[in-house]
């Protein structure tokens, strides 16, 4: 049957037929057909749109298939219509027509497929057993719905009522529209109810488990409650078991009076909060944080002297000086019973043992250690904490160590303490300053505590490579104990006694034949080492052992001997030759001796003249006060050209060009004067300066040799290096006691004066030259004397 009716457009709702609905009406065109209808037939097309964005909408936007309806009633109301409509049977959209405002569509009813097959009884059955079940299950429908859903329907009626009540999508809900087989319509809906009842299962358990803990913690809230009226009317104290275990814990830790007093003063507080107040948490963290600092718990320091020296030359090789300290607070510590920890500050090039050492003290003494990396640190917080204030706040790594180490007398390692930063946090280096102070540490303040704690018994140990980037403050209060870098002999005994127990024992080699000899390990230390240390030694005997670790693995069981002649195969060719001296004598080039943050180094000074108006060029990035060194140099060989035989119109002709090789490294200091001097005196008088001599000392106009630093350091590096003579500063003669005894017997040491001394060594032959008695002709304008460095 076809018939012409107005059509509007609905943007997501569908009418199934045998349904009731109310809608809402506002578009212009919407009302239009409305108004039409309600004053004919009340009959009306309503037709799902594609796209519920489109707000005016064209025939093309909406979907062929749609619902006959008819309008029951109708309120009018600011501008919008309620209509109150009743779906008829579902049609088919044969054609549009535009009438004035609105459009009119011709449509035809479509006869739908329905059997009593007892599948469709029992899909019937099935769709409303399962509805029922859904509203169990709290599915929100209105109850006349649900009525008309359980009473007597036909399948089409009763598949139309379910799917008006299913929260589907509008494609959905086209979709069962448009299915004319009520079988299939049925078996789609059955699907459909199942996914919503699973969902509905879904949040009726998430619900119930809310329920049960909001139940869960208001009881216990009202039980806390009660409890806490039962104990004041008994006279008890408030907080039940748990602030009882607390005040026992606190009474245990053994506090100091006025820690104890802040202490219960918290838990106190803690009885009357409510356990669900955010700022019970935090309390709780703080007074576990004070219960579980060691106040009373002390390690007791077995004092036993000789056992302490032998720990100490069992763990490490050498470092006389440092042993020499710790035995000596042993021994007082022993007489007077007690005294105040030192504040030691081990200072050395990487790889000489300063934070192993660190353990074996700890185990000399008989105490726990514990060990902290400043490198880096640039938050005061990190040392003093962060007040309770801030959410997440905790103590200071001072503190934090001292709880981990469960002992208030620690043996605490502050490694790397000249690598500590400073930015907008704050400086960690000034919050330092108490705890490395012993007359201040007793009363140690961090910011989480509030409270102050005593650091007197603990012994702090800090490392470091360089002195001046730690501030004078700080720096004022350590104890500073030198680590030189270690001679070839240091190295051949701590490699026989200590790193190839550890190297054959990490590569699983311990139980197996394998010898590394004496020349194998002088052959790696002469040729693939060039350091202070001995960290890149072991790494290069962990080479070896690897490739041994391989073949044994493979299946060799025949004992494995290296030799040095052996050692290419396993690590390649020679990284360094076994001396750094020149082939043959120079002229014009002398050998240097430097200080470096890695120990000692030798250093070449290479002068070339040139024809020219008498300039000088310096180059290999010499600092200010090197540049200085070599004009004062300069300026002294001129002053004194006579005296060596130079004539005075070369240095107006000539220019002269100063280089120190391995131009990417940064030199300075005043040290390479006297070398500086040679060199140029050399390149004038064409007398080559001797090979194996290397030399040190700042040089003043006046041909004076000067105090310098480092002796120890640049000697040990000139041995390294196969120097036979060195010449000295005569003031420098008091650090001869520092220096090893196998440097003293290989190289020869002379102390010089002045310069002439010193040419007079240096040089391969002597001067041919008019010498007067008189050494001090110099410059008489006046004498430049810059103060000797230490770190040059």
């Amino acid at each position: 049957m076809q018939r012409t009716v107005p059509v509007i457009p609905i943007r997501d709702g569908i009418i199934f037929p045998n349904t009731d609905s109310v809608l809402t009406f506002g578009r212009p065109k919407s009302l239009a057909a409305l108004e039409s209808s309600y004053e004919h037939e009340r009959v009306v097309c309503f037709v799902l749109q594609k796209s519920s964005r489109v707000n005016d909408p064209e025939p093309s936007d909406l979907f062929e298939i749609g619902t006959l309806s008819r309008i029951e009633r109708m309120i009018r109301a600011d501008g919008e219509i309620n209509a109150q409509v009743r779906g008829l049977h579902r049609v088919k959209i044969l054609s549009y027509e535009k009438q004035d405002t609105f459009f009119v569509a011709q449509v035809e009813e479509i006869e739908e497929i329905e059997d009593t097959s007892p599948e469709v009884v029992a899909l019937c059955n099935h769709l409303t057993n399962e509805f029922r079940r859904a509203m169990n299950f709290g599915k929100s429908a209105d109850f006349l719905v649900f009525m008309n859903i359980m009473s007597e329907n036909s399948p089409s009626e009763l598949s139309d009522l379910v799917a008006s009540a299913l929260d589907l999508k509008p494609v959905e809900r086209q979709e069962l529209l448009e299915m004319t087989n009520v079988t299939e319509r049925l078996k789609k809906l059955v699907e459909l109810l199942a996914k919503e009842i699973r969902v509905l299962e879904l949040e009726k358990r998430i619900a119930s488990k809310t329920q049960e803990r909001f139940e869960k913690g208001a009881r216990e809230a009202i039980l806390r409650e009660r409890l806490k009226t039962i104990e004041k009317e008994l006279g008890e104290e408030e907080g039940g078991s748990e602030i009882k275990e607390l005040m026992q814990k606190i009474k245990e830790a053994k506090m100091p009076e006025d820690v104890e007093e802040k202490a219960k003063k918290e838990v106190k507080k803690l009885g009357q909060m409510n356990q669900f107040n955010p700022e019970a948490g935090y309390i709780r963290n703080y007074i576990d944080w004070l219960i579980s600092l060691p106040w009373s718990v002390e390690t007791k320091t077995e004092i036993d002297i000789s056992k302490a020296e032998e720990i100490l030359n069992e763990d490490h090789y050498g470092l006389p000086k440092v042993k020499e300290r710790i035995l000596e607070y042993l021994a007082v510590q022993k007489l007077a019973g007690k005294m105040k920890s030192p504040i030691l500050c081990f200072a050395g090039p990487p790889g000489v043992g300063k934070t192993s050492l660190g353990k074996s003290i700890a185990r000399s003494l008989g105490r726990k250690f514990i060990r902290v990396s400043l490198g880096g640190i640039r938050d005061e917080a990190e040392i003093r904490g962060h007040r309770r204030t801030y959410v997440g706040a905790l103590p200071g790594r001072i503190i934090q160590g001292i709880k981990d180490s469960g002992t208030k007398n620690p043996v605490f390692m502050l490694d790397e303490i000249d690598k500590v930063g400073a930015d907008f946090r704050g400086d960690p280096s000034s919050a330092l300053l108490e705890a490395l102070d012993p007359e201040q540490n007793t009363d140690f303040s961090d910011h989480y505590l509030e409270v102050p704690f005593d650091l007197s018994n603990v012994m702090f140990i800090t490392t470091a490579n360089l002195l001046d980037t730690i501030p004078p403050a700080l720096r004022d209060r350590l104890e500073i104990i030198q680590f030189a870098g270690y001679t070839h002999d240091e190295k051949f005994h701590i490699v026989k006694q200590f790193l190839l127990k550890k190297q054959l024992e990490m590569h699983g080699l311990k139980d197996k034949k394998v010898v590394l000899t004496d020349d194998a390990i002088n052959f790696i230390i002469n040729h693939y080492t060039r350091e202070a240390g001995v960290r890149n030694l072991e790494r290069r005997i962990a080479t070896v052992f690897r490739k041994v670790a391989r073949k044994v693995a493979e299946g060799k069981r025949a004992k494995i001997v290296i030799a040095a002649k052996d050692i290419q195969k396993y690590l390649g060719p020679i990284k360094h030759s076994a001396s750094e001296i020149e082939k043959k004598d120079q002229i014009g080039q002398s050998t240097g001796l430097a200080w470096t943050e890695a120990g000692g180094e030798i250093l070449f000074i290479e002068v070339a003249l040139m024809p020219g108006k008498g300039s000088l060029t310096l180059t290999g990035q010499l600092g200010d006060v090197m540049k200085e060194s070599c004009q004062a140099a300069v300026s002294y060989i001129r002053s004194q050209a006579d005296h060596y035989g130079i004539p005075d119109k070369v240095f107006q002709k000539t220019d002269i060009h100063v280089h120190v090789p391995e131009g990417a490294v940064p030199k300075d200091g005043p040290s390479a004067g006297l070398a500086i001097t040679t060199a140029l005196v050399s390149a004038f008088t064409k007398i080559p300066v001797k090979r194996t001599l290397g030399m040190t000392g700042e040089v003043t106009l006046r041909g004076r040799a000067l105090e310098i630093g480092g002796v120890k350091e640049k000697v040990i590096a000139a041995h390294r290096a196969g120097l036979k003579t060195i010449l000295l500063p005569k003031e420098n003669k008091k650090d001869m006691e520092e220096v090893p005894e196998e440097v003293l017997k290989d190289v020869e040491f002379n102390f010089v004066s002045n310069v002439d001394e010193v040419l007079d060594l240096a040089l391969t032959k002597k001067l041919q030259s008019i010498r007067t008695k008189k050494q001090d002709i110099g410059i008489r304008s006046g004498k430049i004397a810059l103060h000797p460095t230490k770190a040059d």
